[in-house]
């Protein structure tokens, strides 16, 4: 199998994480974005492999050319790797990371309170499948 050249790693539990993975697979025309929930076998093994505890879960975890991006910067990422019109929020990664980060982090710490959480963690369907991580994916 060839190796993905995104990775993004989300919680399959919060509502917003799995509603932002639906935007992305919609907007990611190319498939060039494999996603996967970080509690997930497929997730774990990412987590592990760049050096993140199993219990992660304090932001989106992208892997963009075999480096780790937390937080905002992982968004902003995301959003230039979407092209178009997110291309457009790519250079806010040149305010400084602190205060994107507190914001980011505002957002997450009150996600479930907002958003909601899920009893279960996302699967894919089977129309998603082959854009969810597997097992025997290369990292």
């Amino acid at each position: 199998m060839e190796k993905p050249s995104i990775i993004l790693l989300f919680d399959g539990y919060c509502v917003l994480c799995n509603a932002t993975v639906d935007f992305v697979l919609k907007q990611d025309k190319k498939n060039k974005i494999t996603v996967g929930a970080m509690q997930s076998p497929e997730g774990q093994r990412v987590l592990h492999h760049y050096g993140l505890p199993s219990t992660y879960q304090e932001s989106v975890v992208l892997i963009y050319n075999r480096k780790i991006h937390l937080g905002s910067s992982a968004a902003l990422r995301l959003a230039r790797s979407l092209g178009g019109g997110w291309t457009l929020f790519y250079p806010l990664i040149f305010i400084p990371q602190g205060w994107r980060d507190r914001i980011y982090h505002w957002i997450g710490t009150n996600r479930y309170a907002w958003f909601g959480k899920n009893n279960s963690c996302r699967t894919p369907s089977k129309e998603d499948a082959n854009r969810f991580l597997q097992l025997d994916q290369p990292l």
